[in-house]
């Protein structure tokens, strides 16, 4: 994990220091094909996995449990901090 948080670090890095490379520019285009291809290898895998694949059940319930607790979650932290900085925004308009 600390390998690919070191590589998302130095690609950002070498994305702000080439952000006004045109030739750079056209990797825009393909980010989208890029993750759809990530995804397809990714389902290959869990498919290929004969033990997940059996306790599909038990995991697809904790996936889903932890994947409704992270969108609740973050729901309830954008609204305190809307009401927080909207608060804010207020004050100083008047």
């Amino acid at each position: 994990m600390f390998i690919v948080l070191c590589l998302l670090c130095i690609g950002t890095g070498a994305g702000c220091l080439f952000r006004r490379a045109h030739s750079l520019r056209k990797l825009e285009n393909t980010i989208s094909y890029t993750i759809f291809a990530m995804l397809f290898v990714f389902g290959i895998t869990i498919g290929a996995n004969k033990t997940l694949v059996d306790n599909i059940g038990d995991f697809g319930l904790q996936a889903a449990l932890l994947a409704g607790c992270g969108v609740l979650g973050s729901l309830l932290a954008s609204y305190i901090a809307y009401k927080f900085l909207s608060e804010k925004g207020d004050g100083d308009e008047k």
